[in-house]
């Protein structure tokens, strides 16, 4: 069984490793696609090998099909579609208690915290399996965890019809949050500098602007009759593009931090005072997330077709995560898991 792990030293590996049966309370699933997303990168990148077991199989963005399950599992047949929420909780803390069991506070993130969906034959407990329709492609069940995400954000957000919201980044999850917006009839713009990830949003019907060559400030004036966005979804991760969701947004506008910032960042606390902004986190997803991610994706409102603009074999993983750090206007690659002759 091939499977990509991170080594360590911004290095992917793809090895033989031997398939692990399913125990009691865990069902195997045969890969067939795992994306590849930021947080993928920021490992890759070393930021997080406090968490991972170094050397791990990574991925946690994945749809595939059940190929064993353990002798009291029920309701899950062999060769069902299914997809994974990779959250684990305690169901015990503070967070749990009050309700709030995607943030617990002693969570574990598989593929992160624990062994990921990189690899052709992945063993997980069952309750982490989520079942996908049949008639759902399984390059598009790879992407209900990032439009999870999106819905979750776009919920934290409060999010109205008629609203005007900027997206600051136009990686995937910045397009899947405008597209899941679009779908709640909101107004979007969403800001990025790459051409080739504005002119893949483009497609897909998203407003767009360049941050090096366009009159922001002007445009969001233009655009909601000087009054500001009622929402600013940070995407980017960057100090740039904090400062640019806080300077875009109206009188108590709301500001929902969704990029992962890896150090602190200045942000202008006068303006939030000034105007009455809200500043709003928004982490993972909870299963409701998922469910309304799986019905956009089945009627065709996420545009999984324009968005995965690369599939690369098992094999050329390393590659693949070359292609991404590198940028040049790739959006969404998966990794195509399924064993071949």
């Amino acid at each position: 069984m091939r499977s990509a792990l991170y080594t360590g030293n911004s290095t992917i590996v793809v090895e033989e490793r031997p398939p692990v049966p399913p125990g009691p309370g865990e069902v195997q699933i045969a890969v067939a696609y795992t994306g590849i997303c930021g947080t993928d990168l920021h490992i890759l990148h070393g930021n997080m090998d406090s968490r991972v077991r170094i050397p791990q199989t990574i991925g946690h963005e994945m749809s595939g099909q059940v190929a064993a399950v353990g002798a009291d599992i029920a309701g899950l047949a062999v060769g069902a579609p299914v997809t994974v929420m990779p959250l684990r909780w305690c169901g015990s803390c503070p967070a749990c208690q009050a309700g709030h069991h995607h943030i617990c506070h002693r969570l574990t993130f598989i593929g992160i915290d624990s062994v990921g969906a990189m690899q052709q034959r992945w063993t997980v407990p069952a309750d982490v399996v989520v079942p996908l329709p049949g008639d759902l492609p399984l390059t598009h069940g790879a992407l209900v965890e990032p439009t999870a995400v999106a819905v979750h954000d776009v919920r934290r957000a409060g999010l109205r019809a008629g609203e005007k919201a900027v997206v600051i980044g136009g990686g995937p999850i910045g397009v899947l949050i405008a597209l899941v917006a679009r779908s709640v009839d909101a107004d979007i713009t969403l800001v990025e500098v790459d051409a080739r990830r504005r002119a893949i949003a483009g497609e897909l019907g998203i407003r767009t602007l360049d941050p090096a060559s366009d009159d922001l400030a002007g445009e969001t004036a233009a655009w909601t009759g000087g009054a500001g966005a009622a929402v600013a979804f940070e995407v980017s991760g960057s100090a740039a593009g904090i400062t640019t969701a806080v300077d875009l947004l109206a009188v108590r506008g709301r500001l929902v931090v969704v990029g992962i910032h890896n150090q602190r960042r200045e942000i202008d606390l006068f303006r939030i005072f000034w105007r009455e902004l809200t500043i709003a986190g928004a982490r993972v997803y909870r299963r409701e997330d998922y469910d309304t991610a799986i019905d956009l994706l089945r009627a065709g409102r996420v545009g999984a077709e324009t968005l995965i603009t690369h599939v690369e074999p098992l094999s050329n993983a390393a590659a693949a995560f070359d292609a991404l750090v590198g940028g040049g206007g790739v959006m969404k690659v998966l990794i195509d898991c399924r064993e071949t002759s």
